[in-house]
């Protein structure tokens, strides 16, 4: 019942800047739990930023301070933006919705390079 399509990946320097969009359908946005995971190639999936209903946010140490997730619930839409790239940050970024229900998108590619 949950579509999530993400936007926004591609190639980018060392350094340089993005900023990754996913769009929800349905009607649990403005409810919802959601959150941005990556799978660099060869590894596993990691949890990379989430944002509750309310707007609080976190993300895992590696990008704090770089990464920031926020939302747009007039457009039922959430976003990454993406600082300061690292080659290491390199991965198929995937939109996650958590609560009240489960669903991922199809992933959007982030190369970065030296």
């Amino acid at each position: 019942q949950v579509q999530l399509v993400e936007s926004g990946g591609g190639l980018v320097q060392a350094g340089g800047s993005l900023r990754l969009s996913c769009a929800a359908s349905g009607s649990f946005f403005r409810v919802a739990s959601m959150g941005w995971y990556r799978q660099p190639p060869g590894k596993s999936r990691e949890l990379v930023a989430v944002i509750s209903p309310g707007g609080s946010a976190d993300s895992v140490d590696s990008v704090k301070g770089r990464f920031t997730i926020s939302r747009d619930d007039a457009k039922n839409t959430v976003y990454l933006q993406m600082n300061g790239l690292k080659v290491e940050d390199t991965a198929v970024y995937i939109c996650s919705m958590m609560r009240p229900v489960e669903a991922w998108g199809q992933g959007t590619q982030v190369t970065v390079s030296s």
